[in-house]
């Protein structure tokens, strides 16, 4: 189930890209970031409001709980700035190779208190295939 909803995403994420690149196209890449972020916040609120969850309960959460927020005007921001550049392709694969990458450091180190997992030769290997597959992308 989770395999096939991760599959769905994915090409979701693809569309996305579109969207908000031909938006970033028509209204500039700042506006555009707004407007959908904006309209992610009105999508929230509406299921909330069908949850019944409460908006503001007091949960004395760390500051670095909201990087998230950040990251994902920056990755949508980056990716406004792309469209039109490069393909969307070419902006997905890379993207995947930021993910991958900054996760096996994540996974190397333990960062943010998560288990420690090493970087082993099949870890390596997946990575060289990758980036070979990127190459081949590119030219």
């Amino acid at each position: 189930m989770y395999n096939i909803t991760a599959v769905i995403i994915g090409m979701l994420i693809a569309l996305m890209v579109f969207f908000n690149g031909m938006l970033s196209q028509a209204v500039g890449s700042y506006l555009a970031t707004v407007i959908i972020h904006t309209v992610g916040v009105i999508i929230c609120f509406i299921f909330i409001s069908i949850k019944k969850q409460k908006i503001f309960e007091n949960h004395k959460l760390p500051v670095w709980m909201y990087l998230g927020g950040v990251i994902g005007v920056g990755t949508t921001l980056f990716n406004n700035m792309a469209f039109g550049h490069i393909s969307i392709s070419s902006i997905l694969v890379l993207s995947f190779l930021g993910e991958i990458t900054a996760s096996l450091i994540i996974d190397q180190f333990g960062f943010f208190s998560l288990e420690k997992r090493k970087i082993n030769k099949k870890k390596i290997l997946s990575l060289l295939i990758m980036l070979s597959g990127i190459f081949i992308i590119f030219y």
